[in-house]
């Protein structure tokens, strides 16, 4: 049995955990299909409210795996964009495109694509322990799976480059000072608040968390003027669904609001 990836059903939302813990969770042929079933899985599944990723052992994840790319071992130089457009590029436009939250507990070293598929999540949150490595330029490639999209929006062009062109190790702690992530947290208690915060967005409004994820993804190339008439397009949809009808009614009755993810 391939446990390369462990999918647990919750109440209400998904944990998916990354399951290579004595190759810190790199990805070979196997994991990619695994974590592509279990996020499809989610994404297609009206039950799951919420997703929350992260991985065993000591390690979130190092990236790709470079055992089965020897140079040594190859006739010819590998077609790197093959895994990319059809393992990591499908991966991170799912997860952007998810109309649920999707959470990223980095318990422990993110590096190359490991560190830039947490930063497709929604919320990420960090060990104290944890790092983010931008280690392409040790083997002399780019940032991938969204790494140069995602640094330079969230961190600016200078902080972008200099991440990227040295490889230099960022601590969760730096992480969360720079705006790259949202919380660094003891590592003791990282996986009880994620799965804390996974079980609040699994009883939440669904259809305005995933409304609210669509406009701030559209908010980073948009107007002003495009988002105006976004948002009131979304506010239409909103208030057409029984969460909505919900909330204020139990705003009104002074009572805790009983959400059940419905559009109408």
């Amino acid at each position: 049995m391939n446990d390369a990836v462990i999918t647990t059903e919750r109440d209400g939302w998904t944990e998916i955990c990354l399951n290579r813990p004595d190759k810190l969770n790199a990805f070979n042929d196997d994991m990619h299909k695994l974590l592509a079933n279990s996020m499809q899985s989610a994404a297609h599944d009206s039950s799951v409210r919420a997703v929350l990723l992260t991985g065993s052992g000591r390690g979130f994840c190092a990236g790709q795996d470079l055992s089965d790319r020897d140079p040594r071992k190859m006739e010819q130089p590998p077609d790197l964009s093959k895994t990319l457009t059809s393992s990591y590029n499908p991966l991170v436009r799912l997860i952007r495109s998810m109309d649920k939250p999707v959470i990223c507990a980095v318990n422990g070293v993110a590096a190359g694509a490991g560190a830039n598929i947490a930063l497709a999540c929604d919320i990420v949150l960090a060990s104290d322990k944890a790092k983010f490595i931008q280690s392409f330029a040790k083997v002399g490639l780019v940032p991938d799976a969204g790494g140069s999209w995602h640094l330079t929006h969230l961190l600016g062009t200078a902080r972008a480059k200099a991440l990227a062109l040295t490889a230099e190790p960022l601590t969760a702690q730096k992480a969360e000072e720079w705006g790259l992530i949202w919380k660094c947290i003891p590592a003791d208690v990282l996986m009880n608040e994620a799965r804390q915060l996974a079980e609040r967005f699994a009883s939440g409004p669904t259809v305005g968390l995933a409304k609210t994820k669509h406009a701030i993804h559209a908010a980073e190339s948009s107007t002003l003027d495009a988002q105006l008439d976004l948002e009131a397009e979304f506010q239409y949809e909103c208030g057409r669904s029984s969460d909505y009808a919900e909330g204020v009614t139990a705003f009104l009755d002074k009572r805790d609001p009983v959400f059940t993810g419905q559009h109408e």
